[in-house]
């Protein structure tokens, strides 16, 4: 039988990685096999880690790159190798950048054709910055495209923290997501909490011992209607379907001392002067007389930290757009006067 996927979009900081774990409790209590696929921009997995410590799934993660771009090549040979361990369920988590289509399209590759169906696409937003996002990235038209086209993609769109704004935000939210998408359910959450039957309903355990059988993938096209799965791009949205999905955002992986735990308020502040050109941080940072690591999350200009079982080399990963490497540097360096500052990696 085909193994259901589904596909979790969404910019930066919008909570794809919360609802996931959501969902991996939720599979477990339903006696579920999951199989998870993580893209990540930078060099370092986060997010990864994040879902290791939560979850015995199986877990496959492409690093580095969008899957859309740089990554695409390896996308099918990564679920492929999921499928081996025999899964009830696939879940993909994109990157912030990332076009849900170029997914899609892996999904339809021979070696892939019959053993995966594509059960939902849901994108998230954040309700804070929705509305932001086309004046905020205004002179980087890729990803603007992109964004509105994980909208319109998108069999289900979930409006994510949503006690960060008033009602009258969310009406124009509305206003928006119809604009791009009049037909996909919209549902309003905080913390990435819904009713997670919406997306696992109809999906049981493989009985033991029963052959996988090849049956066509199926990819609705043609005009916008409900059940569609990706709507036909309009002519010039064809041309543009492999272009990259951003141009001028970067990650950055920074390394302290193993030993030297910054303090939190002067870290807080290094990241805050980046104001809107830092759109992602998140990673491990010593602390104070204990081998683990804290971490550390900041998304929508709001920075959260907690504990961690993560004993490895520390890390702090930065996704910005148009932040000068040298500056970044130097301010970094600042931070730990007289520290050994360790080199960084930049894409």
């Amino acid at each position: 039988m085909s193994i259901p996927v589904l596909i979790l979009s969404g910019f930066l900081g919008s909570g794809k990685t919360t609802l996931l774990l959501e969902l991996l409790a939720e599979t477990r209590s339903r006696g579920l096999k999951p199989g998870i696929l993580m893209n990540e921009l930078g060099k370092m997995d986060v997010d990864g880690e994040i879902v290791g410590e939560a979850s015995q799934a199986s877990v496959a993660k492409l690093l580095d790159g969008c899957v859309c771009c740089s990554k695409k090549s390896e996308l099918s040979g990564s679920i492929q190798e999921l499928l081996r361990q025999k899964p009830d369920v696939l879940f993909v988590e994109l990157t912030g950048v990332a076009n849900p289509e170029e997914v899609v399209d892996a999904l339809t590759e021979p070696a892939l054709l019959g053993r995966v169906l594509l059960k939902q696409i849901v994108t998230l937003l954040d309700a804070e910055y929705t509305l932001e996002y086309n004046s905020i990235f205004a002179s980087d038209k890729d990803l603007v495209r992109t964004l509105r086209r994980q909208m319109e993609v998108a069999d289900l769109i979930v409006v994510n923290k949503t006690d960060l704004v008033d009602a009258h935000i969310l009406q124009k939210i509305e206003k928006t997501v119809r604009k791009h998408n009049p037909f996909a359910p919209l549902l309003y959450t905080q913390r990435s909490k819904l009713d997670l039957d919406i997306l696992l309903r109809g999906i049981e355990p493989a009985p033991e011992g029963v052959p996988q059988t090849r049956q066509p993938f199926k990819v609705v096209k043609g005009t916008a209607a409900a059940g569609s799965r990706v709507k036909e791009p309009a002519p010039e949205e064809t041309a543009r379907r492999h272009q990259a999905s951003f141009s001028r955002i970067r990650t950055f992986t920074l390394k302290p001392p193993e030993d030297y735990a910054v303090p939190p308020a002067k870290l807080e502040q290094f990241l805050g002067q980046w104001g809107n050109r830092l759109l992602r941080a998140k990673g491990y940072l010593p602390q104070p007389g204990n081998a683990s690591r804290r971490l550390l999350q900041y998304a929508g200009k709001r920075i959260t930290w907690s504990s961690s079982t993560y004993l490895g080399e520390p890390y702090l990963v930065l996704i910005g757009m148009d932040i000068d490497e040298n500056e970044l540097l130097t301010e970094w360096e600042a931070l730990m006067p007289g520290a050994e500052v360790p080199s960084f990696w930049k894409r």
